[in-house]
């Protein structure tokens, strides 16, 4: 196992590589790199150095494509103030991450309330110009965008990364039906019948469904279970393989505490157990 001054190098230097100009760089090298990055995330995660300017950044954009930013957009939808959805928005935001003081102590509520506020308006705008409008702000939010506001140095690369991320990662988790995170939780429950039947049966005898006790996880891809540092450490991974596979990561969760849930007698303790968990 490489020591974190080592891998740390390792990857700033894939890094470095990888923000060259394409012109100059066959797409094979470009594909090397991703998975080379892909594989020690998975493997060895991102080192942390003392003194040395966090990668989790710059991994997170690479793998988001982000590689520019449209300031003068983002200042105009800044400056157009509260939008029509500012009333949902100002509910949902003083109560993010409520609990973490590592969290809070970084990222403040008007933070939260400026980006939410600038994506409303630019869906707004793309709504004004063909007429449609493709997502429009739903509860959750807010914990989604968190991660990205806590992360990225700036606010204008924090909301590039979570524009691109809903737009292009989770566009059906946001539709005003939530159509997304209903499709999602069918396919956790299609998934432990199939990984862990004795589980699955177990709940279902008490009527526990995934959209009765998975419903958080799965529609803010597990960024509403603490602690935060986990969290990131597990987008890490979400972000470069897939978002997709947060299903079986809320299915690695429930394996964890299988024993207790399987000792529950009731479904009042089975609740209980399951939210205690983070659910």
């Amino acid at each position: 196992m490489p020591s974190s001054t080592t891998l740390y190098s390792l990857l700033s230097n894939i890094l470095d590589n990888s923000s060259k100009s394409g012109r100059h760089r066959a797409s094979t090298d470009i594909q090397d790199g991703l998975k080379r990055i892909r594989r020690l995330v998975l493997t060895e995660g991102i080192p942390e150095v003392p003194g040395k300017p966090p990668l989790r950044a710059r991994i997170w954009k690479l793998m988001l494509k982000v590689d520019t930013l449209n300031t003068e957009d983002y200042l105009r939808w800044v400056s157009m103030g509260p939008s029509s959805d500012s009333h949902k928005i100002k509910n949902d935001t003083f109560r993010t991450l409520a609990t973490d003081t590592q969290f809070k102590g970084k990222v403040k509520e008007d933070m939260l309330i400026r980006l939410l506020e600038a994506f409303v308006w630019k869906i707004t705008s793309t709504e004004s110009e063909d007429d449609t409008q493709p997502f429009k702000y739903v509860q959750g939010m807010n914990v989604l965008s968190a991660p990205f506001l806590f992360t990225m140095p700036s606010q204008l690369e924090a909301f590039a990364c979570f524009s691109t991320f809903i737009e292009n990662g989770c566009p059906l988790y946001v539709q005003p039906s939530l159509k997304g995170v209903h499709e999602g939780l069918k396919l956790l429950d299609r998934c432990l019948e199939i990984v862990d039947p004795e589980l699955y049966d177990r709940l279902a005898s008490k009527n526990l469904k995934a959209e009765i006790y998975a419903f958080p996880s799965v529609m803010t891809l597990c960024a509403c279970t603490p602690p935060l540092e986990e969290v990131l450490q597990l987008w890490d991974f979400l972000l470069c393989f897939g978002l997709h596979l947060n299903i079986l990561c809320v299915i690695a969760q429930l394996l964890l505490i299988k024993q207790d849930l399987m000792e529950s007698p009731s479904y009042a303790q089975l609740r209980l157990l399951i939210v205690a968990n983070g659910y």
